[in-house]
């Protein structure tokens, strides 16, 4: 797949549903290695009292439950904000061999941004990262977001 303008729209569906029950916007979805969607995640920390339910790790549990492994060779993880370091190592740990991402998180983004942990030759991964697929957009969620809160 080259245009992820799809995929991050769906993404973008879940951001909001985030936002909806108190949460930061963060939507994700899994992609198999055909395109479909195997997993979809938003942030639930508040709602779930949890500090690892971040959107990605929600959709990769999901995706792993759909495909019955915890290797996730060959699928795509697509969220609307640069993983974390949480998040960029369950990437990592789920063999996700690409993310693609909306809006980079210059305080806390671990794929390029403030760390790169996912593509860092003492790992000896090579994660393709492909940024910046509808980053307006997803900027402005959570910009949006946490201009109410203040």
């Amino acid at each position: 797949m080259t245009d992820w303008d799809d995929a991050m729209g769906e993404a973008l569906a879940l951001a909001e549903r985030a936002s909806a029950v108190s949460d930061v916007p963060v939507g994700a979805i899994v992609l198999d290695p055909g395109g479909a969607i195997i997993g979809r995640g938003f942030n639930r920390r508040e709602a779930a009292h949890d500090p690892t339910a971040h959107a990605e790790v929600l959709a990769l549990r999901e995706a792993a439950s759909a495909l019955q492994t915890w290797r996730l060779d060959g699928c795509t993880i697509v969220v609307t904000l640069e993983p974390c370091l949480m998040c960029a190592g369950a990437i990592l740990q789920a063999r996700v061999p690409r993310i693609v991402l909306g809006a980079w998180d210059p305080k806390a983004g671990a794929t390029g941004s403030q760390w790169d942990v996912v593509r860092d030759a003492r790992i000896g991964s090579k994660v393709e990262v492909i940024a910046g697929v509808r980053e307006a957009e997803c900027a402005s969620l959570l910009t949006a977001f946490f201009e109410q809160r203040r």
